[in-house]
């Protein structure tokens, strides 16, 4: 079974939220549909069910690996090097 490499380097505490909702989506006047946050660096984008696909926009320009998601009640966390549920 394939495993993140990347989950170990992760910070810890995980970073704050920069913001409750995607940013980028405001900026375009397009709505999120589930939010989704950098482990990294605390950035909060917009998942690929939504128009502009904003998280994984800023895994692209970043390079930042893991990130996981932002709303009530789930705390899964997915890998976008390595293609992997963490």
């Amino acid at each position: 079974m394939k495993q993140c490499t990347h989950a170990d380097a992760l910070p810890h505490p995980e970073p704050a939220p920069r913001s409750e909702t995607c940013l980028e989506c405001l900026r375009d006047g397009t709505d999120p549909v589930q939010l989704r946050l950098c482990l990294t660096c605390g950035h909060v984008g917009c998942c690929d069910s939504s128009p502009r696909r904003h998280a994984t926009e800023h895994h692209r320009r970043t390079g930042h690996p893991v990130m996981r998601s932002h709303e009530r009640g789930e705390n899964w966390r997915w890998c976008f090097v390595d293609h992997v549920l963490v």
